[in-house]
């Protein structure tokens, strides 16, 4: 098995950019967006047909879907695996973890990547995001969410084993931060 880097953030902390930058600069890396698999296994279970609509399922539905999407990603092969994904959805039971035991172990991942920005910037980017609808969320909410995104990562390392790396992503710095974790795996995989 090649690298396998779950690579995480808040919603509006630029994760998806800087991780198509990622996987465009790393030879033999294969880009797994984790709610566009849960998404493909929704449809063909008639589940949902919008991506936004996974985090309104009941939950027996959604972990039903998580565990289908860690199952399938586990088997790629590829020298990098860059997993796409959230540490927690905000339902309105409260936040359920996207990584729980046994879908962060079926993962394997040898590297687990917080991607941060203040929550300022968070907000900035959500608003201005018009193909996703989000939840209205204050700054205050934001730092909620930032601060809990890091004790959901120290659990998946505490299960995993994998070491955790934390990355800031301010304006203007995706090629930058692309360019840092595409270096820092590729000298782990020499």
């Amino acid at each position: 098995m090649g690298l396998r880097a779950v690579i995480v953030g808040i919603p509006g902390v630029g994760k998806t950019t800087v991780l198509e930058k990622v996987v465009a600069s790393y030879r033999g890396a294969k880009l797994a967006n984790f709610g566009s698999i849960m998404l493909e296994v929704g449809r063909s279970e008639k589940l949902v047909q919008f991506r936004d609509e996974l985090r309104r399922l009941p939950l027996d539905k959604q972990r039903h879907l998580q565990k289908t999407a860690a199952a399938k990603i586990s088997l790629m092969k590829d020298k990098l695996v860059v997993v796409d994904t959230h540490l927690f959805i905000r339902t309105h039971e409260g936040f359920w973890p996207g990584l729980p035991f046994d879908v962060v172990r079926a993962l394997k991942p040898t590297h687990l990547i917080l991607l941060e920005a203040s929550p300022a910037e968070v907000a900035k980017r959500r608003a201005s995001d018009a193909t996703r609808y989000r939840d209205p969320a204050t700054e205050a909410s934001l730092a909620e969410e930032l601060e809990l995104a890091r004790s959901f990562i120290v659990a998946c390392s505490t299960l995993t084993g994998a070491p955790i790396t934390i990355v800031r992503n301010g304006e203007g710095m995706q090629a930058e931060v692309a360019q840092f974790i595409a270096r820092m795996l590729e000298r782990v995989s020499s």
